[in-house]
Protein backbone atom coordinates (compact mmCIF):
# COMPACT_ATOMS: atom_id res chain seq x y z
CA UNK A 1 0.00 0.00 0.00
CA UNK A 2 1.73 3.20 -0.84
CA UNK A 3 1.66 6.98 1.07
CA UNK A 4 -0.87 8.19 -0.95
CA UNK A 5 -3.61 4.97 0.27
CA UNK A 6 -2.54 5.70 3.56
CA UNK A 7 -3.64 9.03 4.07
CA UNK A 8 -7.15 8.28 2.07
CA UNK A 9 -7.68 5.25 5.07
CA UNK A 10 -6.28 7.06 7.51
CA UNK A 11 -9.07 9.66 6.94
CA UNK A 12 -11.82 7.61 5.59
CA UNK A 13 -11.84 4.85 7.96
CA UNK A 14 -12.25 6.98 11.04
CA UNK A 15 -15.17 9.22 9.18
CA UNK A 16 -17.10 5.53 8.05
CA UNK A 17 -17.02 4.94 11.96
CA UNK A 18 -18.68 8.51 12.72
CA UNK A 19 -21.38 7.75 9.89
CA UNK A 20 -22.39 4.45 11.13
CA UNK A 21 -22.67 5.80 14.44
CA UNK A 22 -24.95 8.87 12.95
CA UNK A 23 -28.30 7.34 13.12
CA UNK A 24 -27.49 5.52 16.36
CA UNK A 25 -28.77 8.30 18.09
CA UNK A 26 -31.90 8.68 16.89
CA UNK A 27 -32.24 4.73 17.04
CA UNK A 28 -31.55 4.58 20.59
CA UNK A 29 -34.09 7.55 21.10
CA UNK A 30 -36.83 5.23 19.59
CA UNK A 31 -35.76 1.61 21.19
CA UNK A 32 -36.46 3.23 24.35
CA UNK A 33 -39.57 5.18 23.67
CA UNK A 34 -40.65 1.91 22.40
CA UNK A 35 -40.42 -0.21 25.45
CA UNK A 36 -43.08 3.24 27.29
CA UNK A 37 -45.87 1.12 26.25
CA UNK A 38 -47.59 3.21 23.53
CA UNK A 39 -47.18 3.44 19.58
CA UNK A 40 -47.84 7.02 20.42
CA UNK A 41 -44.06 7.70 22.10
CA UNK A 42 -42.51 6.36 19.06
CA UNK A 43 -44.40 8.46 16.65
CA UNK A 44 -43.17 11.41 18.60
CA UNK A 45 -40.05 10.49 18.77
CA UNK A 46 -39.93 9.94 15.13
CA UNK A 47 -41.29 13.37 14.34
CA UNK A 48 -39.39 15.18 16.08
CA UNK A 49 -35.99 13.62 14.67
CA UNK A 50 -37.27 13.88 10.96
CA UNK A 51 -38.10 17.53 12.08
CA UNK A 52 -33.81 18.53 13.30
CA UNK A 53 -32.83 15.76 10.70
CA UNK A 54 -34.27 17.54 7.93
CA UNK A 55 -33.73 21.50 9.37
CA UNK A 56 -29.47 20.13 10.22
CA UNK A 57 -29.17 18.61 7.02
CA UNK A 58 -29.86 22.26 5.19
CA UNK A 59 -26.88 23.67 7.07
CA UNK A 60 -24.69 20.91 6.40
CA UNK A 61 -22.58 23.50 4.34
CA UNK A 62 -20.91 24.84 8.02
CA UNK A 63 -19.14 21.53 8.03
CA UNK A 64 -18.55 21.22 4.39
CA UNK A 65 -17.61 24.71 3.72
CA UNK A 66 -15.08 24.95 6.80
CA UNK A 67 -13.49 22.27 5.66
CA UNK A 68 -12.24 23.10 2.23
CA UNK A 69 -11.69 26.44 3.10
CA UNK A 70 -9.20 24.78 6.24
CA UNK A 71 -7.41 21.94 3.65
CA UNK A 72 -6.70 24.66 1.81
CA UNK A 73 -5.24 26.78 3.94
CA UNK A 74 -3.68 24.12 5.62
CA UNK A 75 -1.52 23.57 2.14
CA UNK A 76 -0.87 26.78 1.77
CA UNK A 77 0.57 26.36 5.25
CA UNK A 78 -0.75 29.84 6.40
CA UNK A 79 -2.00 29.01 9.72
CA UNK A 80 -3.35 32.85 10.27
CA UNK A 81 -6.26 32.03 7.68
CA UNK A 82 -6.31 28.39 9.20
CA UNK A 83 -7.73 29.70 12.57
CA UNK A 84 -9.58 32.75 10.93
CA UNK A 85 -11.84 29.69 9.20
CA UNK A 86 -12.65 28.43 12.20
CA UNK A 87 -13.51 31.40 13.83
CA UNK A 88 -15.78 32.52 10.95
CA UNK A 89 -17.75 29.55 10.40
CA UNK A 90 -18.36 28.87 14.15
CA UNK A 91 -19.24 32.28 14.23
CA UNK A 92 -22.10 31.86 11.70
CA UNK A 93 -22.46 28.76 13.02
CA UNK A 94 -23.76 30.12 16.82
CA UNK A 95 -25.62 33.05 14.91
CA UNK A 96 -27.68 30.58 12.98
CA UNK A 97 -28.65 28.28 16.12
CA UNK A 98 -29.38 31.59 17.85
CA UNK A 99 -31.78 32.22 15.05
CA UNK A 100 -33.18 28.71 15.14
CA UNK A 101 -33.86 28.99 18.88
CA UNK A 102 -35.83 32.22 18.12
CA UNK A 103 -37.92 31.25 15.50
CA UNK A 104 -38.89 27.63 16.72
CA UNK A 105 -42.60 28.36 16.37
CA UNK A 106 -42.66 29.09 13.23
CA UNK A 107 -40.74 26.47 12.42
CA UNK A 108 -42.30 23.73 14.22
CA UNK A 109 -45.43 24.92 12.86
CA UNK A 110 -44.15 24.77 9.36
CA UNK A 111 -43.16 21.62 10.17
CA UNK A 112 -45.75 19.81 11.27
CA UNK A 113 -47.33 21.10 8.45
CA UNK A 114 -45.65 19.12 6.07
CA UNK A 115 -45.38 15.92 8.37
CA UNK A 116 -49.08 16.31 9.50
CA UNK A 117 -48.98 14.02 12.08
CA UNK A 118 -52.28 12.45 14.31
CA UNK A 119 -53.19 14.92 17.41
CA UNK A 120 -51.79 12.49 19.38
CA UNK A 121 -48.36 12.54 18.53
CA UNK A 122 -48.10 15.84 17.81
CA UNK A 123 -48.53 16.72 21.30
CA UNK A 124 -45.84 14.43 22.69
CA UNK A 125 -43.79 15.44 19.33
CA UNK A 126 -44.10 19.36 20.76
CA UNK A 127 -42.95 18.23 23.89
CA UNK A 128 -39.57 16.87 22.24
CA UNK A 129 -39.36 19.24 19.62
CA UNK A 130 -39.47 22.34 22.26
CA UNK A 131 -36.39 20.61 24.17
CA UNK A 132 -34.41 19.16 21.34
CA UNK A 133 -34.23 22.54 19.97
CA UNK A 134 -32.42 23.67 22.36
CA UNK A 135 -29.27 21.72 21.65
CA UNK A 136 -29.21 23.68 18.52
CA UNK A 137 -26.10 25.59 19.32
CA UNK A 138 -23.86 22.59 20.11
CA UNK A 139 -24.89 20.72 16.96
CA UNK A 140 -24.19 23.46 14.41
CA UNK A 141 -20.97 24.36 16.72
CA UNK A 142 -20.07 20.73 16.18
CA UNK A 143 -20.63 20.64 12.70
CA UNK A 144 -17.92 23.77 12.27
CA UNK A 145 -15.64 22.00 14.45
CA UNK A 146 -15.74 18.61 12.95
CA UNK A 147 -15.47 20.10 9.22
CA UNK A 148 -12.37 21.92 10.32
CA UNK A 149 -11.05 18.83 11.79
CA UNK A 150 -11.21 16.94 8.39
CA UNK A 151 -9.71 19.94 6.94
CA UNK A 152 -7.27 19.31 9.26
CA UNK A 153 -6.61 15.99 7.95
CA UNK A 154 -7.89 14.75 11.41
CA UNK A 155 -11.24 12.53 11.32
CA UNK A 156 -10.08 11.00 13.96
CA UNK A 157 -11.69 13.34 16.69
CA UNK A 158 -14.82 13.28 14.96
CA UNK A 159 -14.99 9.56 14.70
CA UNK A 160 -14.22 9.98 18.90
CA UNK A 161 -16.67 12.46 19.35
CA UNK A 162 -19.49 10.39 17.46
CA UNK A 163 -18.78 7.66 19.36
CA UNK A 164 -19.01 9.04 23.02
CA UNK A 165 -22.18 10.89 22.00
CA UNK A 166 -24.22 7.45 21.56
CA UNK A 167 -22.75 6.41 25.10
CA UNK A 168 -23.94 9.81 27.29
CA UNK A 169 -26.94 9.79 24.74
CA UNK A 170 -27.79 6.47 26.11
CA UNK A 171 -26.61 6.64 29.79
CA UNK A 172 -28.11 10.04 29.98
CA UNK A 173 -31.53 8.94 28.20
CA UNK A 174 -31.58 5.87 30.36
CA UNK A 175 -31.71 7.38 33.82
CA UNK A 176 -33.90 10.02 33.14
CA UNK A 177 -36.55 7.42 32.20
CA UNK A 178 -36.08 4.72 34.54
CA UNK A 179 -34.11 6.40 36.44
CA UNK A 180 -36.42 9.89 37.34
CA UNK A 181 -39.61 8.38 35.78
CA UNK A 182 -39.58 10.83 32.74
CA UNK A 183 -40.85 10.03 29.70
CA UNK A 184 -40.82 11.61 26.01
CA UNK A 185 -39.23 14.69 28.55
CA UNK A 186 -36.36 12.23 29.35
CA UNK A 187 -35.61 11.01 26.09
CA UNK A 188 -35.44 14.46 24.64
CA UNK A 189 -33.48 15.75 27.83
CA UNK A 190 -30.89 12.75 27.20
CA UNK A 191 -30.50 13.92 23.42
CA UNK A 192 -29.81 17.57 24.12
CA UNK A 193 -26.99 16.29 27.09
CA UNK A 194 -25.34 14.16 24.63
CA UNK A 195 -25.40 17.00 21.68
CA UNK A 196 -23.64 19.65 24.22
CA UNK A 197 -21.31 17.15 25.83
CA UNK A 198 -19.94 16.20 22.06
CA UNK A 199 -19.74 20.04 21.48
CA UNK A 200 -17.37 20.50 24.89
CA UNK A 201 -15.61 17.50 24.36
CA UNK A 202 -14.61 18.77 20.92
CA UNK A 203 -13.94 22.00 22.18
CA UNK A 204 -11.36 20.47 24.53
CA UNK A 205 -9.87 18.21 22.08
CA UNK A 206 -9.48 21.53 19.87
CA UNK A 207 -7.82 23.31 22.62
CA UNK A 208 -5.39 20.01 23.73
CA UNK A 209 -3.89 19.42 19.79
CA UNK A 210 -4.37 22.70 18.43
CA UNK A 211 -3.93 24.94 21.18
CA UNK A 212 -0.99 26.62 19.46
CA UNK A 213 -2.65 28.19 16.66
CA UNK A 214 -4.27 30.48 19.31
CA UNK A 215 -0.61 32.77 18.35
CA UNK A 216 -1.43 32.98 15.29
CA UNK A 217 -5.35 33.86 15.36
CA UNK A 218 -5.32 37.87 14.74
CA UNK A 219 -9.24 39.28 15.11
CA UNK A 220 -7.91 42.47 12.72
CA UNK A 221 -8.96 40.87 9.48
CA UNK A 222 -10.77 37.89 10.10
CA UNK A 223 -14.18 39.13 9.44
CA UNK A 224 -12.89 41.41 6.27
CA UNK A 225 -15.73 41.88 3.65
CA UNK A 226 -13.51 39.50 1.04
CA UNK A 227 -13.13 37.21 3.40
CA UNK A 228 -16.44 36.26 4.58
CA UNK A 229 -17.80 37.01 0.87
CA UNK A 230 -15.90 33.81 0.17
CA UNK A 231 -16.84 31.85 2.97
CA UNK A 232 -21.20 33.01 2.06
CA UNK A 233 -20.47 32.03 -1.39
CA UNK A 234 -19.06 28.73 -0.56
CA UNK A 235 -21.51 28.37 1.81
CA UNK A 236 -24.99 29.79 -0.68
CA UNK A 237 -23.54 27.07 -3.28
CA UNK A 238 -23.62 24.33 -0.67
CA UNK A 239 -27.00 24.82 0.93
CA UNK A 240 -29.11 25.38 -3.09
CA UNK A 241 -27.12 22.16 -3.30
CA UNK A 242 -28.88 20.15 -0.43
CA UNK A 243 -32.05 22.16 -1.29
CA UNK A 244 -31.95 20.05 -4.66
CA UNK A 245 -31.29 17.06 -2.79
CA UNK A 246 -34.15 17.30 -0.05
CA UNK A 247 -36.37 18.11 -3.32
CA UNK A 248 -35.52 14.89 -4.21
CA UNK A 249 -35.76 13.02 -0.92
CA UNK A 250 -39.06 14.29 -0.25
CA UNK A 251 -40.53 13.80 -3.45
CA UNK A 252 -39.33 10.06 -3.57
CA UNK A 253 -41.28 9.38 -0.05
CA UNK A 254 -44.10 11.23 -0.79
CA UNK A 255 -44.71 9.66 -4.25
CA UNK A 256 -44.29 6.11 -2.00
CA UNK A 257 -46.94 6.82 0.38
CA UNK A 258 -49.24 7.92 -2.39
CA UNK A 259 -48.37 4.14 -3.56
CA UNK A 260 -49.94 2.79 -0.89
CA UNK A 261 -48.54 2.04 2.90
CA UNK A 262 -46.58 -1.48 1.46
CA UNK A 263 -44.54 0.72 -1.37
CA UNK A 264 -43.78 2.96 1.13
CA UNK A 265 -42.13 0.58 3.65
CA UNK A 266 -40.99 -1.06 0.51
CA UNK A 267 -38.90 2.04 -0.29
CA UNK A 268 -38.19 3.15 3.00
CA UNK A 269 -36.38 -0.31 3.47
CA UNK A 270 -34.83 -0.26 0.55
CA UNK A 271 -33.27 3.07 0.76
CA UNK A 272 -31.82 2.00 4.15
CA UNK A 273 -29.32 0.09 2.13
CA UNK A 274 -28.46 3.39 -0.08
CA UNK A 275 -27.59 4.61 3.62
CA UNK A 276 -25.40 1.55 4.15
CA UNK A 277 -23.78 2.43 0.88
CA UNK A 278 -23.27 6.08 1.03
CA UNK A 279 -21.64 5.61 5.03
CA UNK A 280 -18.80 4.20 3.46
CA UNK A 281 -18.27 6.27 0.76
CA UNK A 282 -19.07 9.52 2.30
CA UNK A 283 -15.32 8.26 3.80
CA UNK A 284 -13.78 8.87 1.19
CA UNK A 285 -15.17 12.07 0.06
CA UNK A 286 -13.88 13.33 3.40
CA UNK A 287 -10.98 12.23 2.36
CA UNK A 288 -10.96 13.82 -0.86
CA UNK A 289 -11.88 16.93 1.08
CA UNK A 290 -8.88 17.54 3.16
CA UNK A 291 -5.88 15.69 0.37
CA UNK A 292 -7.13 17.09 -2.51
CA UNK A 293 -7.86 20.34 -0.74
CA UNK A 294 -4.74 20.88 0.60
CA UNK A 295 -2.74 19.93 -2.50
CA UNK A 296 -5.06 21.87 -3.99
CA UNK A 297 -4.06 25.12 -1.68
CA UNK A 298 -0.46 24.14 -1.67
CA UNK A 299 -0.56 24.50 -5.75
CA UNK A 300 0.82 20.95 -5.96
CA UNK A 301 -0.75 19.50 -9.33
CA UNK A 302 1.08 16.10 -8.99
CA UNK A 303 -0.33 15.30 -5.34
CA UNK A 304 -3.66 16.23 -6.25
CA UNK A 305 -3.62 14.26 -9.31
CA UNK A 306 -2.12 11.27 -7.74
CA UNK A 307 -4.30 11.30 -4.96
CA UNK A 308 -7.37 12.05 -7.25
CA UNK A 309 -6.52 8.61 -9.12
CA UNK A 310 -6.59 6.48 -5.36
CA UNK A 311 -9.66 8.10 -4.74
CA UNK A 312 -10.94 6.58 -7.60
CA UNK A 313 -9.44 3.03 -7.32
CA UNK A 314 -11.11 2.74 -3.78
CA UNK A 315 -14.46 4.16 -5.31
CA UNK A 316 -14.13 0.85 -7.88
CA UNK A 317 -13.32 -1.37 -5.10
CA UNK A 318 -16.43 0.06 -2.76
CA UNK A 319 -18.96 -0.23 -5.71
CA UNK A 320 -17.57 -3.73 -6.61
CA UNK A 321 -18.02 -5.27 -3.01
CA UNK A 322 -21.11 -3.41 -2.61
CA UNK A 323 -22.90 -4.36 -5.73
CA UNK A 324 -21.88 -8.14 -5.11
CA UNK A 325 -23.13 -8.08 -1.63
CA UNK A 326 -27.04 -6.36 -2.60
CA UNK A 327 -26.59 -8.68 -5.55
CA UNK A 328 -26.16 -12.20 -3.15
CA UNK A 329 -27.18 -10.83 -0.21
CA UNK A 330 -29.76 -8.50 -0.89
CA UNK A 331 -32.80 -10.15 0.15
CA UNK A 332 -31.22 -11.51 3.58
CA UNK A 333 -30.41 -7.60 4.15
CA UNK A 334 -34.22 -6.72 3.45
CA UNK A 335 -35.15 -9.55 5.83
CA UNK A 336 -33.38 -8.45 8.67
CA UNK A 337 -34.63 -4.69 8.45
CA UNK A 338 -38.49 -6.29 8.21
CA UNK A 339 -40.23 -9.12 8.51
CA UNK A 340 -43.47 -8.08 7.37
CA UNK A 341 -44.62 -10.82 4.87
CA UNK A 342 -46.41 -8.38 2.48
CA UNK A 343 -43.15 -6.35 2.46
CA UNK A 344 -40.99 -8.68 1.85
CA UNK A 345 -42.98 -10.25 -1.14
CA UNK A 346 -43.73 -6.63 -2.52
CA UNK A 347 -39.74 -5.64 -1.95
CA UNK A 348 -38.44 -8.71 -4.47
CA UNK A 349 -40.16 -6.26 -7.46
CA UNK A 350 -37.79 -3.59 -6.72
CA UNK A 351 -34.54 -5.27 -5.00
CA UNK A 352 -32.87 -5.17 -8.47
CA UNK A 353 -33.21 -1.70 -8.90
CA UNK A 354 -30.92 -1.52 -5.20
CA UNK A 355 -27.89 -3.47 -7.44
CA UNK A 356 -27.80 -0.62 -9.47
CA UNK A 357 -26.86 2.08 -6.40
CA UNK A 358 -23.42 1.72 -6.09
CA UNK A 359 -22.37 2.13 -9.64
CA UNK A 360 -24.85 5.08 -10.35
CA UNK A 361 -23.77 6.89 -6.95
CA UNK A 362 -20.09 6.49 -6.63
CA UNK A 363 -18.96 9.21 -9.05
CA UNK A 364 -20.48 11.57 -7.42
CA UNK A 365 -19.40 10.74 -3.98
CA UNK A 366 -15.93 11.43 -4.94
CA UNK A 367 -16.55 14.24 -6.88
CA UNK A 368 -18.20 16.06 -4.04
CA UNK A 369 -15.10 15.61 -1.69
CA UNK A 370 -13.06 17.13 -4.66
CA UNK A 371 -15.10 19.90 -5.23
CA UNK A 372 -15.68 20.22 -1.75
CA UNK A 373 -11.95 20.62 -1.13
CA UNK A 374 -11.12 23.07 -3.84
CA UNK A 375 -14.11 25.14 -2.77
CA UNK A 376 -15.36 24.71 -6.69
CA UNK A 377 -18.88 24.83 -5.10
CA UNK A 378 -20.88 26.07 -7.94
CA UNK A 379 -19.54 23.02 -10.00
CA UNK A 380 -21.94 21.27 -7.18
CA UNK A 381 -24.94 23.20 -7.43
CA UNK A 382 -24.91 23.54 -11.12
CA UNK A 383 -24.61 19.30 -11.12
CA UNK A 384 -27.35 18.44 -8.37
CA UNK A 385 -29.52 21.58 -10.23
CA UNK A 386 -29.64 19.82 -13.35
CA UNK A 387 -29.94 16.37 -12.07
CA UNK A 388 -32.96 17.18 -10.07
CA UNK A 389 -34.71 18.68 -13.32
CA UNK A 390 -33.55 15.35 -14.34
CA UNK A 391 -35.23 13.45 -11.85
CA UNK A 392 -38.51 15.13 -11.99
CA UNK A 393 -38.76 14.79 -16.12
CA UNK A 394 -38.30 11.10 -15.60
CA UNK A 395 -40.48 11.21 -12.80
CA UNK A 396 -43.47 12.79 -14.97
CA UNK A 397 -43.16 10.74 -17.83
CA UNK A 398 -43.33 7.29 -15.47
CA UNK A 399 -45.94 7.72 -12.70
CA UNK A 400 -45.38 4.48 -11.15
CA UNK A 401 -42.91 3.26 -8.49
CA UNK A 402 -40.74 1.59 -11.10
CA UNK A 403 -40.21 4.70 -12.72
CA UNK A 404 -39.78 6.41 -9.41
CA UNK A 405 -36.64 4.55 -9.15
CA UNK A 406 -35.38 4.68 -12.32
CA UNK A 407 -35.58 8.86 -11.70
CA UNK A 408 -33.53 7.82 -8.83
CA UNK A 409 -30.92 6.16 -10.43
CA UNK A 410 -30.45 8.39 -13.37
CA UNK A 411 -30.59 11.45 -10.84
CA UNK A 412 -27.46 9.70 -8.34
CA UNK A 413 -25.74 8.68 -12.11
CA UNK A 414 -26.03 12.17 -13.87
CA UNK A 415 -24.88 14.39 -10.29
CA UNK A 416 -21.36 12.17 -11.31
CA UNK A 417 -21.40 12.75 -15.20
CA UNK A 418 -22.30 16.57 -15.19
CA UNK A 419 -19.42 17.10 -12.03
CA UNK A 420 -16.75 15.08 -14.63
CA UNK A 421 -17.78 17.70 -17.28
CA UNK A 422 -18.12 20.71 -15.06
CA UNK A 423 -14.30 19.32 -13.80
CA UNK A 424 -12.91 19.24 -17.11
CA UNK A 425 -14.50 21.78 -18.83
CA UNK A 426 -14.23 24.32 -16.59
CA UNK A 427 -12.03 22.85 -13.04
CA UNK A 428 -8.95 22.11 -14.91
CA UNK A 429 -8.36 25.10 -16.53
CA UNK A 430 -7.62 27.01 -13.47
CA UNK A 431 -5.29 24.20 -12.63
CA UNK A 432 -2.96 25.35 -15.40
CA UNK A 433 -2.62 28.50 -13.67
CA UNK A 434 -3.29 27.69 -10.23
CA UNK A 435 -1.10 24.32 -9.98
CA UNK A 436 2.32 24.38 -10.57
CA UNK A 437 4.64 21.08 -10.75
CA UNK A 438 6.51 20.95 -7.60
CA UNK A 439 10.39 20.00 -6.93
CA UNK A 440 10.82 16.47 -6.52
CA UNK A 441 10.80 17.46 -2.61
CA UNK A 442 7.73 19.11 -2.90
CA UNK A 443 5.97 16.61 -4.62
CA UNK A 444 4.28 14.11 -1.38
Amino acid sequence: MNIRDRQILQIALPSIVSNITVPLLGMIDVAIVGHMGSPVYIGAVAVGSMIFNLVYWLFGFLRMGSSGLASQALGRRDLTEVARVLVRSMAISLGIALLLIVLQIPIKWLMFRLIGPTADVAAFATTYYYIVVWGAPAVLGLYSLSGWFVGMQNTRIPMFVSIMQNVVNILASLTLVYGFGMKIEGVAWGTVIAQYAGFMVALGLLLRYYGRLRSYLVLKGTFVREAMGRLFRVNRDIFLRTLCLVAVNLYFTSAGARSGAVILSVNTVLMQLYLFFSYFMDGFAYAGEALCGRAYGAGNGVAFRETLRRLWMWALIVTAAYTFIYVWGGSWIVSLLTDESEVLAASRDYLWWVWLIPAAGAAAFIWDGVFIGMTATRGMLVSSFLSTVIFFVVCCLSQTNHGLWLAMIVYLAMRGVFQTIWFRATTRERFTVSLREPPDHQAS
